[in-house]
């Protein structure tokens, strides 16, 4: 275990921060190291930090002992994350450990003749995986003795700061942009925190959080995907982890996901790779999909035209918790993408909205609009030849279609309306 000594921006002493089997922070460009600490960018060259580890020297079948014998949410997966060993004790949410369907009614809609699964991350406390990173930020956030928790946000991130930092004890104060779901705005301020929508879309409001984090008004916050990102981003490896575990400590062969930020993506495929490392799973080739809406596909279109560097643009969609025009590991994910063999891909409203309604038909499963576009794009992939229909194939549904009425409502509702007689339910022809 590693214990480093920082210096917090919330306290005027240095404190002793356990944070398990984290070592210390890793430029992801130039390789630099940093004491673990709320910082986010290197100081050499300003690429990003990330969380590099002692892994468990554990032998593969006592570290999948370990693993079963953890409680059904990530915190079994604690070995292997920047959190103290007893972080199951501490007052939290608890997310995780949610369904893998075996989807085989949207395999034969599809064309699948392989296994296909759908993680389904709408079980989670505030129904998005969101509530993995934020857990990871909220150990962090204690460590560094921050008494406040905040982010920027299209939506679900909010409802699980607000959510998390309620059990935690945390103060909480949040920005959205002024135009998001109600639904989305609704379950973020029930929790009694302060909610603050930015007039301008997401990436208005991240800049708005960078330039606070700098100001005295900023002391003592914890911003989970600005200056607690390298623990935050850590979060989004349990879904790799929990998909090999469930899948009997298999890799998939072909994994479809999201893209927001791209931080997701990119830390699935960094959990892949650890599990790969410590013997927990064969070492074979996989492939992986990002999936954008086409109202805000930065990284598709630069996939596409074989660019490396990705063009912000403004967004226009309805997949809003994915309006990230900026997002900023753009460039890793077009990495990952080629490295693996896979692609990046995009979907208008239309096949988002076709896409929902095709999962909740199939498997009863009502997707908000990111997972709508992460099976749009599985179909689209597969018509194009690029998706393998043999192989063993996971698509990823990050949150609940109840937060995102609007996008389905307009075309959904009533079969019919009829008087409460038999004469009239016969006359609509609904008798079967």
């Amino acid at each position: 275990m590693a214990v480093q000594t920082v210096q917090s921006t919330s306290a005027s002493a240095s404190e002793t921060v356990d944070l398990g089997p984290a070592a210390a922070l890793s430029c992801r460009e130039c390789g630099e190291r940093f004491p673990l600490g709320p910082i986010f960018a290197c100081e050499s060259c300003f690429g990003p930090l990330e969380v590099a580890y002692d892994l468990p020297a554990d032998g593969p079948e006592a570290l999948k002992k370990r693993i079963a014998e953890g409680p059904d949410n990530i915190w079994r997966y604690a070995p292997l994350l920047p959190v103290p060993a007893d972080v199951a004790a501490h007052p939290n949410i608890n997310p995780g450990f949610t369904k893998l369907v075996k989807a085989d009614n949207l395999a034969r809609e599809l064309g699948i003749t392989g296994e296909l699964h759908v993680k389904d991350d709408s079980g989670n406390p505030t129904h998005s995986f969101k509530d993995r990173v934020v857990a990871i930020a909220v150990e962090a956030a204690r460590a560094f003795g921050f008494t406040t928790l905040s982010c920027s946000s299209t939506g679900n991130l909010a409802g699980a700061v607000g959510a998390a930092a309620a059990r935690a004890g945390f103060r909480s104060c949040v920005f959205i942009p002024h135009d998001l779901e109600q639904g989305k705005v609704v379950m973020a301020a029930v929790y009694g925190g302060e909610l603050v929508g930015i007039e301008g879309n997401y990436d208005d409001v991240n800049r708005f959080c960078s330039e606070l984090i700098g100001d005295p008004l900023g002391e003592g916050w914890g911003f989970v995907n600005v200056n607690l990102r390298p623990y935050y981003g850590e979060g989004s490896k349990t879904l790799a982890y929990e998909i090999c575990e469930q899948l009997g400590w298999r890799l998939p062969d072909q994994i479809v996901i999201p893209i927001a930020s791209g931080s997701q993506l990119t830390k699935i495929d960094k959990g892949l790779r650890e599990l790969i490392k410590l013997g927990l799973v064969e070492d074979k080739p996989y492939k992986i999909f990002g999936a954008q809406a086409e109202g805000c596909s930065p990284v598709s279109t630069a996939f596409k035209a074989g660019h490396d560097v990705v063009r912000p643009q403004k967004p226009n969609t309805i997949a809003k918790s994915l309006a990230i025009g900026n997002p900023a590991d753009g460039p890793y994910v077009l990495d990952i993408a080629r490295r693996t063999g896979g692609a990046v891909e995009d979907v208008n409203d239309e096949q988002v909205v076709d896409a929902i309604k095709l999962l909740a038909r199939t498997e009863g499963i009502f997707a908000e609009t990111a997972g709508g576009v992460t099976v749009g794009v599985t179909k689209k992939l597969l018509d194009a030849g690029l998706l393998d229909p043999a192989l063993t194939t996971v698509v990823l549904n990050t949150g609940d279609g109840l937060k995102t009425l609007d996008a389905v409502a307009p075309t959904t509702g009533p079969t019919a309306t009829i008087p409460p007689s038999l004469d009239a339910f016969r006359a609509a022809g609904l008798a079967g």
